[in-house]
């Protein structure tokens, strides 16, 4: 399996140089990973690392916690639009889900999506699915595929628990085939990559990147 190809190459600490960002891009057109996920600050100069390349460029919305109003992430996806982001992980507002105002979150990705949408952007929410029930993430499963994401991602890494392969099982289960499945979080071996990708996980969010490839033998630097 040639596992280069599935990976977010991330790196969203808050303490980050630019030699950081300047290192993860080149690693990511050696290995040729899928895209980079960066900071927000971190966009125009990934972008600009990137030209040329088929490499993506990733940010992060409303990170970590998704509780930020409606207003300051689309105002943080214009922004991240601008600068020249491809692709928008966007944290779902984990308080209006846990008091169970569906209808909240519902308006939420409504407004994300007609500004991604007509950017052509590609859209990755994170439900944080270590906190929730499975119930929960069932929910989630049918409100974001309703409304046409491209992604549903486990995890921002933050939470005590992180991807897994029974979360992307129980995902790929109740989402439309046309939406994809970001695996992220604690991943740090290809053995466990690779079970994710399995369970039906199509990228992974990894900042042990190289690791995980240096354990696939079909995964050629370079490819």
């Amino acid at each position: 399996m040639k596992i280069n190809s599935f990976i977010d190459h991330t790196i969203l600490k808050p303490t980050l140089l630019l030699s950081n960002i300047q290192q993860l891009c080149t690693e990511a057109q050696q290995y040729g990973f899928a895209a980079v996920c960066v900071p927000p600050p971190f966009v125009k100069l990934a972008k600009q690392l990137l030209t040329n390349t088929k490499v993506k460029v990733a940010t992060v919305i409303g990170f970590p916690f998704g509780y930020s109003a409606v207003e300051a992430k689309i105002a943080e996806i214009m922004l991240a639009i601008v600068d020249g982001a491809d692709e928008l992980d966007v944290v779902i507002n984990l308080i209006a889900l846990k008091n169970n105002d569906w209808q909240y979150l519902a308006g939420e990705i409504t407004h994300i999506m007609q500004v991604c949408t007509s950017k052509h952007k590609t859209v990755k929410m994170i439900v944080e699915s270590g906190m929730l029930t499975d119930e929960e993430i069932i929910k989630c499963c049918e409100l974001y595929g309703f409304a046409g994401i491209d992604f549903l991602k486990t995890s921002t890494g933050y939470a005590e628990k992180s991807a897994s392969v029974e979360t992307v099982k129980l995902m790929r289960k109740h989402l439309p085939q046309n939406v994809q499945i970001k695996a992220s979080g604690g991943i740090k071996t290809f053995e466990f990559a690779k079970a994710l990708i399995e369970a039906g996980a199509t990228r992974l969010g990894c900042s042990a990147s190289i690791a995980i490839v240096n354990g696939d033998t079909t995964a050629i630097p370079g490819y």
